[in-house]
């Protein structure tokens, strides 16, 4: 069990060191940060007075309500043209650990979530070089009939661009059309790492650029689409080359108002490429989503992803700026293989204890971040994975 302390945030610029005092102060004005004073956010060693700034801007835009949702991850294949150091998860079809999901076996394990309770499926896989479009959209369609009210939260940008580029051979905007009136709602947020070119040729080469994730995720608010957003931190990366990550999140969502949250998590190194690097500690993710929190002004909700941070840490983060604990999840992969020892699955009811025990008032969410007012009962103990 963590035994970070818990702190309550206090208005009284007295229990603000003086250093962070103008920063305080700017927070408390409604004002924006610079990257300047992000970087020292980051480089102070005062947790709880950036736990205290960053809880003004979450009790301004959310009071004291934190979020959770019901979903269900499905990864249908790991194979990938791709070979990211910092990933366990892609493989080559001759693998021992690729594996591929039929789409009858996506809509079973979808369906019997659906029964109990979830409200959208999010579904992310690697860059398959042979699944047909006919395959994509077949999936989608599928998953459609189930629920016509399911929000079907799938891809990252990577995958768009490779959909269009190989797979559907049309441009991005013509593929994401097709995949929205097939029933995608949504775009996930990964793919994103960190944002400087020096740092994705180390670990990602070959990927997609800052810029061509950036333009899949314009392109899809333009269209009316919503996403989120993501942060991979604690490998190679600088401060200044996290808080240019965050500038680049910030300068987008001015100019698009599309995403829905910023999802940051700390890389898993442990079975991976970089397994030499030592892992993000608790006190580095909490520092942050603190910085997150004050940085991302145009940003309305912060998520500790407990999956990769463990349930403890999450609600601690409760207190550093975060309002959402992300979902019930019910199966995941890509932390796992890389060396993830969290669990794959939250009850409801462990959630909202969780919430509660932070002095946070637990709020059932959807895939927008509104609250649901009326949901079904959802069985107390485990969500058992297909």
């Amino acid at each position: 069990m963590c035994q970070l302390r818990i702190v309550k945030n206090f208005t009284s610029s007295r229990l603000i060191p003086s250093a962070l005092r103008p920063i305080y102060q700017k927070v408390q004005a409604n004002e924006r940060i610079s990257e300047q004073e992000a970087c020292q956010l980051y480089r102070s060693t005062d947790i709880n007075s950036l736990g205290r700034i960053a809880n003004v801007v979450r009790e301004r835009i959310n009071g004291n309500r934190a979020t959770y949702i019901l979903n269900r991850y499905v990864n249908y294949s790991n194979i990938c043209v791709l070979s990211c150091q910092f990933c366990a998860f892609g493989a080559r079809k001759r693998d021992a650990h690729a594996f591929e999901l039929a789409i009858g076996e996506i809509v079973a394990a979808t369906s019997s979530a659906l029964a109990q309770g979830i409200t959208e499926v999010h579904m992310v896989g690697g860059l398959h070089p042979t699944l047909p479009a006919a395959w994509y959209l077949e999936l989608l369609a599928r998953l459609r009939t189930l629920d016509p009210h399911l929000h079907i939260k799938a891809f990252t940008a990577i995958e768009i661009r490779h959909l269009a580029e190989r797979i559907f051979k049309r441009s991005i905007e013509d593929t994401l059309r097709l995949l929205s009136e097939a029933g995608l709602n949504s775009l996930t947020g990964g793919g994103a790492e960190i944002f400087d070119p020096i740092v994705r040729d180390r670990i990602c080469r070959g990927k997609e650029t800052a810029e061509e994730w950036k333009d899949v995720h314009r392109i899809w608010h333009r269209m009316g689409g919503r996403s989120t957003c993501t942060m991979l931190f604690g490998h190679i990366e600088t401060i200044e080359q996290r808080v240019d990550h965050l500038r680049q999140l910030r300068e987008l969502q001015d100019e698009t108002h599309g995403f829905t949250g910023f999802v940051p998590f700390a890389f898993v190194p442990e079975t991976t490429l970089l397994s030499h690097i030592r892992p993000a500690s608790g006190l580095d993710q909490l520092r942050n989503l603190a910085v997150s929190r004050i940085y991302l002004d145009n940003f309305e909700h912060i998520t500790g992803y407990w999956i990769a941070m463990t349930l403890p840490l999450a609600q601690i983060s409760l207190d550093y700026g975060v309002d959402d604990l992300h979902g019930t999840l019910m199966e995941e992969k890509i932390f796992h293989m890389a060396g993830s020892k969290t669990p794959q699955q939250q009850t409801v009811a462990t959630l909202e204890r969780t919430i509660t025990e932070a002095g946070r008032h637990p709020v059932q969410r959807d895939s927008y971040y509104r609250a649901v007012v009326c949901r079904k009962e959802v069985p107390s103990r485990a969500l058992t994975p297909v």
